[in-house]
């Protein structure tokens, strides 16, 4: 779909322009208007303005039409005293929703491809890599994978997706690094042991050190050494000990006397008492042959009884007693080897379990490292199929590359160039565009880019500063 009539009255500096479809170049001086005739179209398109006063000076009402050659026709009226007006008309049909439709039937480049310069790398990584079309959602991503990895974009573009998937701070990366985690601490750890010994450590010679007898060899020489010193310490205080021992020969003896006269007061006390309980014996010997009688009656009975039990007891052991004993030490010495093999049944599980367990470790590893290459390989199995709009085009770790180099690495000419690439590569149904500031590239890029544009069959509009005073539209 292609204009055939763009009217332009009383917007900004315009007082009245037509242009009747053809692609143009508009050339003047710094002011003379260029500009304002790419605001309007975009005005008339958009509906959104860059400047404040969009009403030439004077006027209450300006004017904006476009028809194509497919019976579109768009009018819109900005007004000052009124509200503004838009009418759409497709074919004689009146449209609906004009600002809906109107964004349907061309891109945001196509009014301003220069803008995409000015955008962020990530936003024009995000457009380049859009212009590769690869079919493509969520399911296939299961398809692929076997499930949907977390920690991913997914609006992203896939080329950005698949990086995503297999980059080191992705899902399965993280996963396999941890998976090998435990090694990896063990051999730090034995690293670190080995920093801690001593250069030239002899560990032979430490190990056969008998510390327990070089301990005793200390103690008796420490005892040896004591006992010279106490012997010296004993020569030394002879006299002092002397006076001590007679002062102390003195003091027993006092004690002794006083001890004698005290057990002399006890004694008496006590022949006094053992005198009356020699009157109470003699009264308790009287009555002795009766309880002796009691007691041997006693005695007799329980013989008599135990007696009985002993000859029945011998009756059960005759039975027992001429038998064979069978022999125990087979069964003794199976018993004292299952004993023993059962206590290592818990170590013999746990080495199981860490066996098994390993095993399943290392398949997950496994399976993250197949993901991982899988992420790695499918990129170039896309780009084989995909058709790639844009010349000199690659992608690497999900990047675009143009001729190898990042976009921030493009010059100012080569960004602009590419910028007209991607807008022309997915136009909208409206074939047109505008081109502003064209004057900043050469001559040969310039005509490059005019071509570009009519072998696409887009229309174009390009603004471009020149020495001339006056404003003039070429059809091109």
């Amino acid at each position: 779909m292609k204009t055939t009539l763009i009217k332009i009255k009383k917007l900004i500096g315009i007082k009245e322009l037509e242009l009747n479809g053809a692609s143009v170049e508009i050339t003047g001086r710094t002011g003379s208007g260029k500009s304002s005739v790419l605001d309007a179209i975009r005005i008339l398109l958009s509906n959104k303005a860059s400047r404040k006063v969009i009403i030439r000076q004077g006027e209450t009402e300006a004017e904006l039409l476009l028809e194509t050659d497919s019976g579109l026709l768009i009018e819109r009226k900005k007004r000052l005293t009124q509200s503004d007006y838009t009418r759409i008309r497709d074919n004689g049909r009146e449209v609906a929703s004009p600002e809906a439709f109107l964004r349907d039937i061309f891109t945001p480049l196509q009014l301003d491809p220069v803008k995409f310069t000015e955008m962020t790398e990530d936003e024009q990584n995000k457009i380049i890599l859009g212009l590769i079309e690869f079919d493509w959602d969520v399911n296939w991503i299961q398809q692929q994978f076997g499930e949907v990895p977390a920690g991913v974009d997914y609006s992203q573009h896939i080329l950005k997706v698949l990086y995503d998937i297999q980059c080191e701070k992705g899902q399965y990366y993280q996963g396999r690094q941890n998976v090998n985690r435990e090694i990896l601490i063990k051999k730090t750890s034995a690293e670190d042991v080995a920093k801690a010994i001593p250069a030239g450590y002899q560990a032979e010679k430490w190990e056969a050190y008998d510390l327990n007898a070089q301990h005793k060899k200390l103690a008796e020489q420490l005892d040896y050494n004591g006992k010279i010193q106490r012997a010296k310490t004993f020569r030394e205080s002879f006299q002092n000990k002397l006076r001590g021992l007679e002062a102390t020969r003195d003091i027993n003896i006092s004690a002794e006397e006083k001890t004698v006269s005290v057990q002399r007061e006890g004694l008496q006390i006590s022949i006094e008492r053992l005198r009356a309980e020699i009157l109470a014996a003699e009264k308790q010997l009287c009555g002795l042959d009766a309880v002796l009688e009691t007691k041997v009656k006693l005695i007799k009975s329980e013989h008599e009884t135990a007696v009985a039990k002993l000859r029945a007891d011998t009756q059960v052991a005759d039975e027992w007693a001429d038998k064979t004993p069978i022999v125990t030490d087979a069964l003794r010495s199976e018993i004292d080897t299952a004993a023993m093999m059962q206590r290592h049944l818990n170590e013999f599980a746990r080495m199981k379990s860490n066996m098994a367990e390993a095993e399943r470790l290392q398949a997950i590893s496994d399976e993250y490292t197949r993901k991982i290459e899988l992420a790695r390989s499918l990129p170039g199995e896309i780009l084989q199929t995909a058709t790639i709009p844009v010349k000199g085009l690659t992608v690497k770790d999900g990047t675009p590359l143009i001729n190898g180099l990042p976009i921030s690495n493009l010059s100012r000419g080569e960004q602009l160039d590419l910028c007209i690439d991607v807008t022309i590569s997915k136009p909208g149904a409206l074939q047109i565009i505008l081109l502003d500031d064209v004057e900043k590239l050469s001559t040969e890029n310039r005509k490059r880019l005019y071509e570009k544009c009519k072998a696409k069959g887009l229309q174009f509009v390009a603004a471009r500063t020149t020495d001339d005073d006056t404003l003039e539209v070429t059809a091109l």
